[in-house]
């Protein structure tokens, strides 16, 4: 028997997804699904493998004791609640991005899981791809030397093909094209960087085309950030666009440059005038079923097990993500004034 048992608030295909991925590590599987629709036991049980019990009642799914951790994948604007009635219940979370709609709601829940003694994990799985791996790694081995300015940026056409869009076009669900989908990019961007953020401006606007039309917000924003070590980046997060998928990165650094899966580095003393190339799968699909979720729960667990922090997406490692998001909406909100963080 495996060492935890995971309990999935919602079943869309995000849940779908998660349930395959902590079905696939050696610590946890999934023993329970609450969903507002109806579900039959048997079903979930047959599909997915292993005994899993169907609820409908919130409350009698929060009072099962075999549940040890909760993994909230249904709308943003119920995250706020959903986690923290999860940590009053002292269930350590898995917690879908965006953690919720506004920074109060998001510290609320970092304070309450502070408050309750459980542990936190958001799905900035990013992290964990091969892409993100290999990247930190020529950073933290010094060949791009001390970065001064980086872009990251998410170009993510999210229309009536894609399954998000049915609930991304509206504002309390969707809320910007940075925090619904382009957070991705940004929080990519502080790994890469370091250091601590001193101030953002964003300006967003949105297609002409009729396809995204029913969005009520802006649909393409870029962000400039100003770190307080004299850095600068920016990250664009544009959902209303006609291409290919595309994470944009590129890192510009004292000792040399990356861009995507390649780089040039003045250590290695090759032609600069020919990039060399990372054999990594890049970040080249918006579908979760392509996202590193395994990984990243693994480490989860593996955290849990030891008693420790989640490494890398905390909560509190995703608290300094959203930050820096919601001070970029407000700033665009403001038609592009500077907005500082505290």
């Amino acid at each position: 028997m495996k060492k935890f048992n995971v309990g999935i608030i919602g079943y869309g295909w995000a849940a779908r997804a998660h349930i395959e991925a902590i079905n696939a590590t050696q610590q946890a599987q999934v023993s329970a699904v609450y969903s507002s629709r109806p579900l039959e036991s048997s079903q979930l049980s047959a599909q997915h493998g292993g005994n899993i019990k169907a609820y409908q009642d919130f409350d009698a799914f929060l009072a099962d004791p075999d549940i040890h951790i909760v993994d909230i994948t249904g709308y943003p604007s119920l995250h706020c609640q959903q986690a923290i009635a999860a940590a009053k219940a002292k269930k350590h979370i898995i917690l879908e991005k965006p953690m919720a709609n506004s920074l109060e709601e998001v510290r609320a829940i970092v304070a309450a899981a502070d408050a309750n003694g459980v542990k936190g994990c958001v799905c900035f799985e990013l992290r964990f791809s091969g892409q993100m791996i290999a990247t930190r790694a020529l950073i933290e081995q010094g060949l791009l030397g001390e970065l001064h300015y980086a872009e990251v940026d998410y170009y993510h056409g999210i229309g009536p093909w894609y399954g998000q869009f049915r609930w991304n076009t509206g504002k309390k669900e969707g809320g910007s094209a940075l925090l619904s989908a382009g957070c991705h990019a940004l929080d990519a961007l502080l790994l890469c960087m370091g250091g601590e953020v001193e101030s953002v401006t964003s300006m967003s606007t949105k297609s002409k085309s009729d396809v995204f039309a029913p969005y009520e917000y802006d649909t393409s924003s870029v962000t400039l950030l100003k770190f307080k070590n004299g850095a600068v980046g920016k990250c664009a997060a544009v959902v209303d666009c006609f291409q290919p998928y595309y994470f944009h990165t590129h890192l510009v650094g004292s000792q040399g440059s990356l861009l995507d899966d390649k780089f040039h580095s003045q250590k290695l003393k090759s032609d600069k005038g020919r990039w060399s190339q990372l054999a990594v799968q890049l970040a080249d699909s918006g579908d979760v079923n392509d996202h590193p979720y395994q990984s990243q729960f693994e480490a989860f667990f593996g955290a849990l097990e030891a008693g420790q922090h989640m490494p890398l997406t905390s909560f509190k490692d995703a608290l300094r993500t959203f930050e820096v998001i919601f001070a970029a909406d407000q700033s665009a909100a403001q038609g592009g004034a500077p907005v500082h963080l505290a």
